[in-house]
């Protein structure tokens, strides 16, 4: 590990632009409050309560396999530990200063990312977007998983610009939990943009039919655009 060390000691030698300190502190926060207010209110409570209450998936699955039901619960927290410590990846201050504790976080990172997408494939058939969100989510696990295991592929060859690509892919699949919460309440206030009667269940209902792919396909043409821009290999 002594050579992956000394190739990413030299980003001491460039300072990171303001937007991209910016752009890198949305990222944190939006990623930490998802884990707050989505996240976390599913282990105040019963899956029954959180359903009676009508809380995020609940109703979905209080009514599944247990097997489903504990594929949810271990979505949920792969999913809200590589939301937050994906960001710590990307600093660079810490990768500079502190390779030791980048390596840990990065098998954090890929171990909640591995968890999380292979119980978002068991949980994807019982979607209520039906086939779409079973396709939808089904892919956003799958290429989940497989830019995961490039990223990790890539560093163990000690080839850091592929790793910081692949990485740069992955995150950006990460953040389809941010973005789906973002779109969701954009596509149901559509209707009200356009003058059209409103109608919260039928709204839903064609929001949520359409997040399964928006929620993470933007994403991936922007990590592009960003890996390009970098000039890492695309």
């Amino acid at each position: 590990m002594t050579g992956v060390t000394r190739l990413i000691e030299p980003v001491r030698t460039a300072p990171t632009p303001v937007r991209s300190r910016v752009g890198w502190t949305v990222v944190l926060l939006t990623a930490v409050a998802i884990v707050a207010f989505s996240a976390a209110p599913y282990f105040t409570a019963s899956l029954r309560d959180l359903a009676d209450a009508e809380v995020g998936l609940a109703p979905t699955y209080a009514a599944t396999h247990p097997v489903i039901q504990a594929a949810l619960y271990v979505h949920i927290v792969g999913g809200a530990i590589a939301l937050v410590v994906g960001p710590l990846q990307f600093w660079r201050g810490l990768r500079a200063r502190a390779p030791r504790v980048h390596r840990i976080l990065g098998r954090v990172y890929l171990g909640a990312v591995a968890i999380g997408a292979i119980a978002g494939l068991i949980i994807a058939p019982s979607s209520p977007a039906g086939y779409v969100g079973f396709f939808g989510f089904g892919t956003l696990a799958v290429l989940w998983l497989v830019t995961g295991w490039r990223a990790y592929r890539a560093i163990r060859r000690r080839d850091v610009p592929s790793h910081q690509a692949w990485m740069i892919r992955n995150y950006a699949l990460t953040y389809a939990g941010v973005t789906l919460r973002i779109w969701l309440p954009l596509l149901l206030l559509a209707p009200l943009a356009v003058g059209a009667p409103f109608e919260f269940d039928a709204a839903f209902a064609n929001a949520y039919a359409a997040v399964p792919f928006l929620c993470w396909l933007p994403n991936l043409v922007v990590a592009e655009w960003l890996i390009r821009r970098r000039g890492l290999p695309s």
